[in-house]
């Protein structure tokens, strides 16, 4: 089994967030796989924040609600109940205020890169889980070939 990493540029397709969803059939069909699979998917909370940001910021105002009550819906389904009708869940523990302070430390290096903050508190969640689940393959699924590059293959060493 899998564990995925769900970034905001998917979680845009699967809500579908206005002028942020041009792949939306492809990546319902990758989720539905994933789902057939049982991939474990992770909705970090960056994810849910540059989302919930994306839609603030849609132009229309009827159509700003209705997405951001089904957002709100996703979200609300991946808290209430980890085995609920949701296909992902919200990773626990949230973030520490150690956490932070080491997301801060980064960022300086990080912006130099190009990676956000948001990306950022992804991959350092891409390495607790890693860390968490030596055998399991770990990755981002993302539409952003720099974080889509973040996999971790399932090690075989237990299967010996």
């Amino acid at each position: 089994m899998s564990i995925g990493l769900v970034d905001t540029s998917i979680f845009c397709e699967i809500v579908p967030v206005p002028g942020r969803s041009q792949q939306r059939e492809e990546v319902i069909k990758v989720l539905e796989e994933h789902i057939r699979n049982e991939v474990t998917l992770l909705l970090p909370i960056a994810t849910i924040l540059e989302t919930g940001n994306h839609i603030a910021h849609i132009s229309g105002g009827s159509q700003r609600r209705a997405t951001a009550q089904r957002f709100v819906d996703l979200v609300q389904q991946a808290l209430a109940d980890f085995e609920g009708p949701a296909p992902w869940t919200v990773p626990e523990p949230l973030l520490s205020p150690e956490d932070v302070q080491r997301y801060l430390n980064q960022f300086p290096d990080c912006a130099m890169q190009g990676i956000g903050l948001g990306d950022l508190s992804i991959i350092e969640e891409y390495g607790r889980q890693c860390h968490l689940h030596q055998a399991r393959r770990v990755f981002i699924w993302s539409l952003d070939g720099h974080l889509s590059a973040y996999v971790r293959p399932a090690s075989s060493f237990l299967e010996q």
